[in-house]
């Protein structure tokens, strides 16, 4: 029996060796450590060569390491029309190089509401969004772009943009980030197996049963404050439940991709990937 989801670090691995280093000794490290998955953090920039993606592709390949990316941290779905293509350009970018290097999820920030509510921000993000997806699938490129939810309420991205996005566009999904669904009310809340219970319904009634097979999520502790996210933690020094979420993702049947933001990054994938074992009684073999 395999386990459900996959669980690895957003980044490499603190420990991955020096040589061969970078992000092929990164997907040999990640396998190394008993863990099968890794996204690629290309969070400043997308500077990679296509003989280098190439390299990821294989080394992931040989090590049965799934890949995403995630991509630059400025884009804004809501840019002005002279940022946008900037923005666009970011996205697109990162869809490129990481199919390259065999990654089929592009995770992304969706950027800022600039103060304009929600209701109002949709229609254009889900607008560009469908452009970009559009673009991609007519170069061949099958990837699936994932906007997180973030952290913080000023920011385009709570469970429900993501979801809204995600129903209007084949070829977009969330990211589910729990440690920023937590932090995002600045209250203490979504921390309970009832409320993950009601994230994951009304994940599974927007974009149905199988979409739960189907999760890429990030996790990591988190310190927040009534603005939302402050800094993500090593998990055990935060407040959040991880057996209550994980007890919720087991009940509804849940498989995916788990990916650690903490500072202790592969400690925490690993507690994570051990945790869940004991919570669904999966084991690695």
């Amino acid at each position: 029996m395999s386990l459900s989801f996959r669980f690895g670090t957003v980044g490499s691995p603190i420990s991955t060796p020096k040589k061969p280093g970078g992000s092929p000794g990164a997907a040999i490290h990640t396998r190394e450590l008993g863990l099968g998955a890794l996204e690629l953090g290309w969070v400043r920039s997308v500077r990679v060569s296509e003989a280098t993606c190439e390299k990821i592709k294989e080394a992931a390949g040989e090590n049965d390491v799934l890949l995403s990316v995630h991509a630059p941290y400025y884009i804004h779905l809501n840019a002005d029309e002279t940022e946008w293509p900037k923005s666009r350009q970011r996205l697109m970018d990162a869809a490129h190089y990481g199919h390259l290097a065999g990654a089929t999820e592009i995770i992304f920030h969706p950027g800022s509401y600039f103060g304009k509510p929600a209701e109002e921000v949709l229609p254009l993000a889900i607008d560009r969004l469908a452009g970009c997806v559009e673009e991609l699938r007519a170069s061949g490129n099958p990837v699936t772009l994932r906007p997180e939810t973030m952290g913080k309420g000023a920011m385009l991205g709570s469970l429900e943009d993501t979801l809204a996005m995600s129903k209007a566009i084949e070829g977009v999904q969330p990211c589910l980030d729990f440690a920023h669904l937590h932090a995002r009310p600045g209250d203490g809340t979504m921390n309970t197996y009832e409320e993950w219970c009601q994230v994951l319904e009304d994940y599974r009634d927007v974009l149905g049963e199988e979409s739960l097979k189907d999760l890429s999520c990030h996790l990591s502790g988190i310190e927040y404050s009534e603005k939302g996210e402050q800094n993500h933690l090593p998990i055990e020094e935060s407040d959040f439940n991880l057996e209550a979420l994980f007890k919720a993702l087991h009940k509804y049947g849940c498989a995916g991709r788990m990916l650690c933001e903490s500072p202790v990054m592969e400690e925490d994938a690993l507690h994570f990937q051990k945790t869940w074992m004991e919570v669904s009684g999966e084991s690695a073999a």
